[in-house]
């Protein structure tokens, strides 16, 4: 049967997805050199925007750290980047992005996979355009939604005019969680005689238990790249797992191109990093039929619960998702995929708060209305409600306003001084205060040689050549080392 091949999501989405990004650049590098060797297609590895606010921000690393040295270790595996020139929740100068893009390539990653959030691929067609002159061969996402507007014929449509920009592959992007089987079974054909001769690429969530068997169903109906985490960052909101889809595509007699015994380090060290730093372990969730009314992410709903928390409204979130559902139809069936889900759970905590519809809305919805975030808005919109978000005087200013784009000369006359590529774009990205704090954390060496806490120990005994005679005892763990001369001769273990 056919081979299928894999992308890895483990240091990208499976970070980003379970551990908000809290990977630390000497984390990601200690399993760098075990995903290379496993065979994947390609490795999903930087998201030049999220993660360079998140590793200077939060975790005080320099996010081009992990850029270069991430790059100077791959060998044998393709990397990739995760997004593209537009987009995104902000709105930096595209000579910023573009040189950004640039710096990117320069370390030799010469692949994307970007997105538009309305599927519109005419809109589009700029950002590919612009990458393919960057060097950047660019895979697009066509992300599937449910609503009255995301049809059988809408994915017919929107796949055919994503493969008339002529991209690398289509990435059929379920980014909710929200495909079932029946459903992935009846659009795979579609996509597949939409895209013509462009290669399919499925990627999913597990949010909804289901990611692991529609991955199996793709494979069925012909496509032949998967994407998938490695535990302890698979399952849950992220990836289904490289060695349960792995397993049980051999057991339905497909080919798979992967080794996964160099895997196996991969999830040892992370679940240690998991333990040590109490980040979350990826499981497999349970159906939940309510994601299909509000189709709100894992994410944003404990977002949505922290806006009412603040407000003394925490006991509201249900009604708060009960909100969504009714803005996101005013708002013309955006799919929930960032930003635009971040509008709609917004507008409706607001609503919620207020006790009043639309009697507030920020300058990023009143943006949405004016087709800022979407030409497809100003037309998919209730018009009525788009009148009262546009009836008010910070929306007549903002009408009038386009989005500054400097040069990136006149971007560094604005710093007045001597500013490098690399400060402009950390600067612009992750912000001032991102910056100043890099190299105020650990350092990546701090991560390289992550084991398992009793090997460490043994380690780190064995090298204390004072002690002739070390004993650990938990439990039934049983733990001797003994030294003759300054000299291990000999150590015994039992449990």
């Amino acid at each position: 049967m056919t081979d299928i091949h894999f992308i890895d999501t483990t240091v990208r989405d499976g970070n980003q997805s379970l551990w908000a990004f809290n990977m630390k650049t000497g984390m990601m590098l200690s399993v760098l050199p075990h995903l290379d060797e496993a065979g994947f297609d390609s490795i999903e590895f930087y998201n030049h925007g999220i993660q360079i606010k998140k590793l200077g921000k939060d975790l005080g690393e320099d996010a081009l750290e992990w850029l270069k040295r991430g790059t100077a270790l791959k060998t044998k595996t393709e990397l990739r980047l995760h997004g593209g020139i537009r987009g995104g929740l902000s709105l930096i100068p595209l000579s910023v992005r573009r040189l950004m893009v640039d710096i990117v390539v320069a370390h030799g990653v010469t692949l994307n996979r970007s997105s538009n959030s309305w599927n519109d691929f005419p809109e589009h067609a700029p950002e590919v355009e612009d990458l393919r002159k960057a060097g950047m061969r660019t895979v697009v996402n066509v992300i599937y939604s449910i609503s009255p507007r995301h049809t059988a014929e809408y994915y017919r449509e929107r796949v055919a005019q994503a493969a008339a920009i002529n991209p690398y592959r289509i990435c059929f992007k379920d980014v909710g969680g929200l495909l079932t089987p029946e459903r992935t079974r009846e659009l795979v054909p579609i996509f597949k005689e939409a895209a013509g001769d462009v290669e399919l690429e499925f990627h999913a969530h597990s949010n909804n238990g289901l990611a692991p068997i529609n991955a199996l169903e793709v494979a069925k109906g012909g496509i032949k790249y998967i994407h998938t985490a490695v535990p302890p960052v698979a399952n849950g909101s992220s990836q289904p797992s490289i060695f349960n889809v792995a397993q049980n595509l051999r057991a339905l007699g497909f080919h798979t191109d992967i080794d996964e015994e160099p895997l196996h380090p991969v999830t040892e060290k992370l679940t240690t990093i998991a333990h040590r730093n109490h980040l979350p372990i990826g499981a497999p969730r349970l159906f939940d039929q309510a994601i299909y009314g509000h189709q709100v992410p894992g994410g944003m709903i404990s977002n949505l619960a922290y806006q009412l928390k603040l407000v003394g409204m925490e006991h509201r979130l249900q009604e708060a998702l009960e909100e969504t559902v009714r803005v996101r139809e005013d708002f013309g069936y955006p799919i929930m995929v960032t930003p635009l889900s971040q509008f709609v759970g917004s507008q409706a905590a607001m609503n919620v708060i207020l006790g009043e519809r639309y009697k507030l809305a920020s300058d990023a919805v009143i943006q949405y209305a004016l087709g800022l975030w979407g030409r497809e808005a100003t037309t998919a919109m209730n018009q009525d409600v788009r009148a009262k978000i546009l009836d008010r005087s910070r929306a007549r200013e903002l009408a009038s306003w386009e989005p500054p784009q400097p040069s990136i000369k006149e971007v560094r006359a604005k710093f007045g001084r001597n500013i490098t590529d690399e400060e402009m774009v950390l600067r612009f990205f992750g912000g001032d205060e991102a910056y100043e704090s890099m190299g105020k954390s650990s350092s990546p060496e701090d991560f390289l040689s992550v084991s398992h806490p009793v090997v460490t120990l043994i380690n780190e005994l064995s090298k204390r050549e004072r002690f002739k005679h070390v004993v650990v005892q938990k439990g039934d763990f049983s733990l001797s080392l003994r030294s003759d001369s300054g000299e291990n001769a000999g150590n015994s273990a039992s449990d």
